[in-house]
């Protein structure tokens, strides 16, 4: 497999364009009145962004990243923060049978976007969390 494609509907291209260059670090290859295309090697992904009327935000829970290394998360969040979005962090959090480190950013539709780290696999989900976590890996 060359890539992951997503495609994601969106309400206003120019400001989820302007969003997702930040988040992802790259201009898309292909802009129309009603779609843009980014390309990513790294991870491989084809992302596309399709304009609809209305859009009512993770219709498909979330997307994220699963980095290599802890220290990715900082740099990552540090990144975006210097873009201007605001990153919820959640460290040394069991989620999903599995100890985490990541944080959140959403985009103009309300999708969320998760940058995470696994530290450790985990048996069992605390009780408090096994509602409230999206679980990522």
């Amino acid at each position: 497999m060359k890539y992951v494609h997503v495609g994601v509907n969106v309400t206003n291209l120019e400001k989820s364009v302007i969003f997702y260059e930040k988040l992802f670090g790259v201009k898309p290859v292909k802009v129309k009145v009603d779609y843009a295309k980014f390309l990513l090697n790294q991870p491989g992904l084809n992302f596309t962004l399709n304009v609809r009327d209305e859009v009512n935000g993770n219709q498909i829970n979330h997307f994220g990243f699963q980095v290599e290394a802890a220290s990715e998360i900082h740099e990552h969040k540090v990144r975006l923060e210097k873009e201007g979005f605001f990153a919820r962090e959640e460290m040394d959090i069991n989620c999903c049978y599995a100890l985490q480190d990541k944080f959140w950013v959403t985009d103009p539709d309300g999708n969320e976007w998760e940058f995470f780290y696994t530290k450790d696999n985990q048996a069992t989900l605390p009780a408090a969390d096994s509602n409230g976590c999206a679980c990522s890996s």
